[in-house]
C-alpha cells in the first residue's frame, strides 16, 4: 500500500465532501425542529397507496439513518401505523437522505443522484405495497400525554419542546452538528478509510478491475450490502472508490441502495416486530427491485 496515495486520498475525500455534509446537517436541523412531529404520524394509519407514498416521501427526506429510523418506525407502528406504510418508511428512510443526495451529487454526479432519489421512493412504495398485502393490523393507538415544555417524557408528548425562535434555532444547530456527526459520522469516517484504502492498494484495485466490471460485480455488491452495515452518506464515497477502480456502474448503485436498508439491526427489528415471514419477504424484495433497478441504472 502507498502510504502517500492513502493520506493524500483521505484530505481529497475530505475537502471535497465537507461542503457537502455541512449543507445537509444543517437542512437535517431544520427538518428535525420545525417538521411536526404529529405530521408524520397522521399519514400514517391508513392502509393505501397514498400512506405509503406519505411514508416513502417523510422517509426520504428524514434526517435519519437506518438505525435512526428503527424507534421511530417501531414508535409510528404502536401508534397504529399499517404495516405497508411502515415497510416502506424503514426501506425509504436509510435508501438515501438530503446529505448523501448532496454527497453523491459530489461525487458520482447528477445522473447517480436522481437515480437513487427516484430509486429510493420506487424501493420505498413497491415495499409497501407488498407489506399492505398482510393481514396486519395496527395496534391500539394509546392516550397521548399532556406535559409541560419541562416534563416532557414518555412515549407520546404533544408539548412543544422549546419556548422561543432562538431556542428551536439553537437547538437546529445542536441537531446538525452534534447530533448528525455523533450518529453518522463514524460510518461517513470508515466509509471515507475503505475508499482511500482502495485507491492506494494496488491489487485491490485490479481485482475489482478484473471481476467485479460486469456480472459478478452484482452478486458481489449484494451480498457485501447484506451483510455489512453501510449508512447511505458513509457508502457514497466508498462507492466512489470502486466506480473509479472499475466496477460495473450498476452495480456500484446496487450497493447504494440495498446496503443501507439491509443492515443486521434493520432485519432483527423486522423479524422481532412482524415475523420470519414479513423479514423474509423484506430480503427478498429489497434484493429484487434493487437488483432490477440498479441493472436499468447500467442501461442509461
Amino acid at each position: 500500500m502507498d502510504i502517500n496515495v492513502f493520506f493524500q486520498t483521505i484530505v481529497h475525500y475530505t475537502i471535497d465532501v465537507a461542503p457537502a455534509l455541512a449543507l445537509g446537517f444543517f437542512i437535517s436541523g431544520l427538518i428535525h425542529e420545525f417538521l411536526p412531529d404529529d405530521f408524520v404520524a397522521k399519514y400514517l394509519a391508513k392502509k393505501n397507496i397514498f400512506s405509503i407514498l406519505w411514508a416513502t416521501l417523510i422517509g426520504v427526506f428524514l434526517p435519519v439513518c437506518c438505525l435512526g429510523s428503527l424507534p421511530v418506525a417501531v414508535s409510528f407502528y404502536k401508534k397504529g401505523a399499517r404495516l405497508g406504510p411502515i415497510l416502506a418508511f424503514i426501506v425509504a428512510t436509510p435508501a438515501t437522505s438530503i446529505t448523501a443526495l448532496l454527497l453523491t451529487y459530489k461525487l458520482l454526479g447528477a445522473k447517480f443522484t436522481v437515480f437513487i432519489f427516484f430509486a429510493a421512493i420506487i424501493l420505498g412504495v413497491i415495499m409497501g405495497l407488498i407489506g399492505n398485502l398482510f393481514s396486519y393490523e395496527p395496534k391500539a393507538v394509546g392516550k397521548t400525554k399532556s406535559c409541560c415544555v419541562d416534563e416532557c417524557s414518555g412515549d407520546v408528548c404533544t408539548c412543544e419542546r422549546h419556548h422561543s425562535l432562538f431556542s428551536k434555532i439553537k437547538s437546529v444547530f445542536v441537531y446538525a452538528f452534534w447530533t448528525m456527526p455523533r450518529d453518522i459520522g463514524k460510518e461517513i469516517l470508515i466509509g471515507l478509510f475503505l475508499a482511500a484504502l482502495i485507491t492506494s492498494i494496488a491489487p485491490i484495485g485490479t481485482l475489482i478491475k478484473l471481476y467485479l466490471g460486469g456480472a459478478f460485480g452484482y452478486v458481489f455488491t449484494l451480498v457485501f450490502g447484506l451483510f455489512m452495515y453501510l449508512c447511505s452518506t458513509g457508502s457514497v464515497p466508498l462507492v466512489h472508490a470502486f466506480v473509479k477502480a472499475g466496477m460495473n456502474t450498476g452495480a456500484s448503485m446496487l450497493l447504494l441502495l440495498a446496503g443501507p436498508v439491509t443492515s443486521f439491526g434493520t432485519m432483527l427489528v423486522v423479524r422481532k416486530q412482524f415475523g420470519n415471514k414479513i423479514l423474509a419477504v423484506y430480503v427478498i424484495t429489497i434484493s429484487i427491485v434493487a437488483l432490477i433497478l440498479s441493472y436499468e441504472f447500467s442501461l442509461i
